[in-house]
């Protein structure tokens, strides 16, 4: 699913688990999340008297196996993701609900509202070659109609748009939703897309933002601020009177998105062993995330209120607040910021609850290793993400990182948006694509780490796209919907492999900063997510086919991408330059071993 986190960080030696390395809808895995690029391992070079003379090295993840890897705490902390699994759940689906449009519609008449439906529209209603008009009536007066007795319509009466609004029928959605209430069907009908746009564009600054305040003052204060952010906006959005003051109210809940999981998500991540972070990582969106999403279309449906909807999924991120005291801040982030000792502290509340106890002279060498780092990376350089177009080969890998996730966040989205264009009931339509979250998370799990991301992420989103343009091609709904949800399984699945792709490949020096630059183009394209799916209403088969031709285009650019389970990952600019060069095309881990 859908959240991303994009933001520089200090690294050295309190680790390299950045927003960037790891984001909630994608598995970070043991052999990425170790990152081979500790900043202090990275410099362990010499002969072999130079290491017997120097003192060990001791970086975060080396403390893990004294504290316990996936101990008492860090089971905690695990189910504690649950909330804010949810709270992100429902920010990024509610809207789907909320702006929902019933097929039938058409132009209500008050001077025909004491007579039967069906004479009010056989009355007042043009028939085309779709049926009846949903978007005009005649322009006839119609009190004069009815009391010479006429009950039905003559074709050759002139005709206007709807000067008094529509109605609609309410029996697949049953309940006003804001895009009833507001008219946003006919010319207006694409305000509810322009709306998600707006909600994408509120998530670029809002990660910006606390982006920024999780590196200055914590991951506990942005987790708290994103989700407080997400609870006052999406309260506000009830009170909602016109398009504007609904867009608004999205940007701040898009403001809010992402981080209000990410945060957590970073948290646990960083406290559990290597060999753990797979699991975790994928779990958690394939439990939690899944289940939240399985069960937001049934409470749009059952309490039959979109304002009641927005309360409901919102009012519980104010939850968020109890965080400090029950979650623990980032010991990395602690160190990063010179604060070891309150580090060290924090570690300590886990030896408690797992039952551990860390050598003091570990710590010590911890302490001695940290103090080294940081008199280091005082007279480092200092890069930026310009440097990863100054050399050809690190370019031409920058530029396909960044069209990769853009095709990669627009097919995944566009998926998740078309599900209302499918033709059957969008509630249990939605449900059953939402669970496929759940079988492709577990698959991730098992093989990743196992076949490589190259050739997985291309098979996947191939095997998507060959879906979604099978499923564009026919015209029964039941086939052409199963066959789309299949191709929703398989880009899920590339979804999560892309989510750390770029983490892996981009060096060191400029990862955090590559990352941010390349999941801010993956918003870019979810802007445009919406408009692929509004392609329905110049023909049914569009969107689909958009989806499946991209699809396929994106698979087949993974191929010139490196591989890169089990190799050392590049350090330097000059590293990433280099990575990969020996590799061939059709290299695989999996047939390799």
């Amino acid at each position: 699913m859908p959240p991303q986190e994009k933001f520089p960080v200090s690294a050295g030696v309190s680790g390299n688990l950045s927003p960037q390395d790891a984001s909630p809808d994608g598995g970070l895995s043991a052999s990425a999340s170790s990152d081979g690029l500790s900043s202090v391992k990275g410099r362990k070079s010499g002969d072999d008297q130079d290491d017997q003379e120097q003192p060990k090295d001791i970086d975060f993840d080396d403390l893990l196996p004294h504290v316990g890897e996936f101990g008492t705490y860090q089971r905690i902390l695990f189910v504690l993701m649950i909330p804010f699994a949810f709270f992100v759940a429902w920010v990024y689906f509610s809207q789907i609900f909320i702006t929902l449009v019933p097929e039938k519609h058409w132009c209500r008449v008050p001077e025909l509202e004491n007579l039967p439906v069906e004479e009010r529209i056989a009355l007042a209603i043009p028939v085309g070659e779709d049926g009846y008009s949903k978007c005009t009536m005649y322009d006839v007066n119609y009190t004069e109609l009815l009391l010479n007795g006429i009950r039905e319509a003559d074709s050759n009466w002139p005709t206007k748009g709807c000067s008094h609004g529509w109605e609609f029928n309410f029996t697949d959605i049953p309940y006003e939703t804001v895009a009833t209430e507001l008219g946003w069907v006919c010319e207006h009908s694409a305000l509810p897309t322009t709306a998600q746009s707006v909600f994408f564009v509120g998530a670029i600054f809002g990660g910006l933002i606390f982006g920024w305040i999780a590196d200055r003052y914590g991951r506990i204060p942005a987790l708290v601020g994103a989700n407080v952010t997400g609870f006052l906006a999406g309260v506000a959005t009830v009170l909602a009177g016109s398009f504007w003051e609904f867009a608004l109210c999205r940007f701040f809940v898009g403001f809010a998105f992402d981080n209000c999981f990410t945060m957590m998500y970073i948290l646990v991540l960083e406290y559990v062993g290597p060999k753990w972070r797979t699991f975790v990582a994928n779990m958690s969106i394939a439990l939690f995330f899944t289940f939240a999403a399985c069960i937001l279309p049934w409470i749009a449906y059952f309490l039959a209120n979109w304002r009641l909807t927005c309360i409901t999924i919102s009012v519980p991120l104010a939850l968020a607040v109890a965080a400090p005291w029950l979650v623990p801040e980032s010991a990395r982030w602690l160190v990063s910021q010179g604060q070891v000792e309150k580090a060290i502290g924090i570690l300590g509340k886990f030896e408690r609850m797992n039952g551990t106890k860390v050598p003091e002279n570990v710590y010590q060498q911890f302490r001695e290793t940290c103090a080294r780092v940081c008199k280091e990376q005082e007279a480092d350089k200092t890069y930026s993400v310009v440097d990863l177009f100054k050399s050809p080969r690190l370019r031409n890998v920058t530029i396909l990182l960044i069209i990769i996730w853009m095709v990669i966040s627009l097919v995944f989205d566009g998926h998740v948006r078309n599900v209302n264009n499918l033709g059957l009931d969008v509630f249990v339509t939605f449900t059953i694509a939402a669970f496929t979250e759940l079988p492709a998370d577990t698959f991730l799990t098992l093989v990743l780490d196992r076949w490589g991301r190259r050739w997985l992420a291309c098979g996947t989103m191939v095997i998507s796209g060959i879906f979604s343009i099978w499923a564009s091609a026919i015209s029964n709904n039941i086939y052409s919907a199963t066959l789309a949800i299949v191709g929703r399984f398989w880009v899920n699945i590339s979804y999560n492999i892309g989510l750390q792709y770029a983490a892996e490949v981009l060096p060191t020096v400029v990862r955090a900063q590559g990352v941010a630059l390349i999941h801010i183009m993956g918003y870019v394209a979810s802007i445009l997510a919406p408009f692929v799916v509004y392609l329905d209403t110049v023909s049914p088969i569009l969107p689909l086919l958009v989806l499946g031709v991209m699809g396929i285009l994106g698979g087949l650019l993974t191929l010139l991408l490196p591989e890169t389970l089990d190799k050392d990952l590049p350090q330097t600019l000059q590293d990433g330059e280099d990575f990969g060069k020996n590799q061939k095309l059709w290299d695989m881990p999996c047939l390799s071993k």
